[in-house]
């Protein structure tokens, strides 16, 4: 996630949150409405009424930087990006099937699981 604004990353993939935690965004919309990305800098990502605000660093003492989005904004990036990582899935499936043809089916489940997917049909 980057301000464009500023050119300020606010939460990007590292060592503690990857594509295959993407639904951590839904329980900052419907769940506990709190989610942390990673160490170094401390991101977070917290509800608060309609608003979805990203910290960068919220151990930070310097006034970290920070984004508001509207609940309805994240909610429309997360389904983008389930979408995304649904239609990669189904590429996938369709690549496994014409190479390894003999374990399509059982490398389409590991990823689904891998990315926390449905497998496709």
């Amino acid at each position: 996630m980057t301000d464009n604004a500023t050119d300020t990353v606010l939460v990007e993939p590292g060592c503690c949150n990857g594509l295959e935690t993407w639904r951590d965004w839904l329980e900052v919309l419907d769940g506990t409405g709190c989610a942390y990305f990673g160490h170094d800098p401390f991101s977070v990502a917290e509800r608060v009424g309609d608003i979805v605000r990203l910290t960068l660093d919220a151990h930070g003492t310097d006034g970290s930087p920070v984004i508001e989005l509207s609940v309805d904004q994240v909610r429309r990036l997360v389904a983008g990006a389930q979408q995304d990582l649904q239609d990669f899935l189904s590429l996938a499936g369709t690549w496994a099937e014409q190479h390894p043809p003999a374990h399509a089916a059982a490398a389409t489940a590991a990823l689904a699981r891998a990315l926390d997917l449905a497998p496709t049909p």
